[in-house]
């Protein structure tokens, strides 16, 4: 079994899988370490040999969960480091190592699975995209905020706006002009999100024609997908990128 992380700043998404390319067993979305072990340690007949990682924490907190991990299941953590190049895509920021690590083994799974030019839009607290040239050239991306970071400045700032998260989920089954101050933010949000990424299309247009994947991944990517019929919806795409990284010797 390979226990596969993607820690963000806030939140960690987990999975245990059987084996290099087997089947998911297990996973979820955590908000702290000990969780994520007491979570882990809940699967049934777990006999975890491997563990890998793709982390955007800083240096000191990474290293601390790949220590309680090596304690607690007695398996050597593997984190995804930068790289100028990885199976063939050539990173495309001017400084490589400030290019978000689960952006860059998204990207690069991408363009393995596309074997041609491919758009990647993350839609997670931040929304980003990332443009991959014919020949593996990673052009740059964009970064804005997500349905999270939205929705929480209007909630912060306007004094008015205060719903809960039920109430934002029942929004989210019409796209009409909302009749209440929850269907108006969710509804907005999410056309603001589908506008960004029909964006992305029409730059990739300009590039490459309709020579080119879309991928879509992510937590809001159901919330778009319908504004873009051909994109290809691929939830676990840095898991996918990650194993390219850290691929179990």
């Amino acid at each position: 079994m390979i226990l596969e992380l993607d820690c963000g700043n806030s939140f960690i998404k987990w999975r245990v899988i059987a084996g290099e390319g087997g089947a998911r067993l297990a996973g979820g979305v955590v908000d702290a370490d000990q969780v994520l072990v007491e979570a882990v340690k809940s699967i049934d007949g777990l006999q975890l040999l491997h563990c890998r990682l793709v982390s955007v924490r800083n240096e000191d907190e990474t290293s601390r969960l790949m220590a309680l991990l090596a304690t607690e299941f007695s398996v050597q953590p593997v984190c995804a480091r930068p790289a100028k190049t990885l199976l063939g895509v050539r990173n495309g920021y001017q400084e490589f190592e400030r290019l978000g690590l689960d952006r860059w083994v998204a990207l690069v799974a991408g363009y393995k699975l596309a074997g041609r030019a491919c758009v990647v839009i993350d839609l997670g607290t931040a929304v980003t995209s990332d443009f991959v040239a014919p020949d593996g050239e990673h052009l740059g991306g964009f970064i804005c905020p997500g349905m999270p970071l939205m929705r929480g400045q209007l909630r912060t700032h306007t004094r008015k706006i205060r719903y809960d998260d039920q109430s934002a989920e029942r929004a989210h089954g019409s796209l009409a002009p909302g009749r209440n101050t929850v269907e108006a933010v969710e509804r907005g949000c999410t056309q603001m999100m589908r506008g960004f990424v029909l964006t992305q299309v029409e730059q990739a247009a300009q590039l490459w024609g309709d020579d080119f994947t879309l991928y879509l991944t992510g937590g809001d990517a159901e919330l778009v997908k319908d504004a873009v019929p051909g994109a290809s919806v691929i939830p676990d795409l840095v898991f996918v990128g990650l194993a390219i990284a850290c691929p179990v010797a």
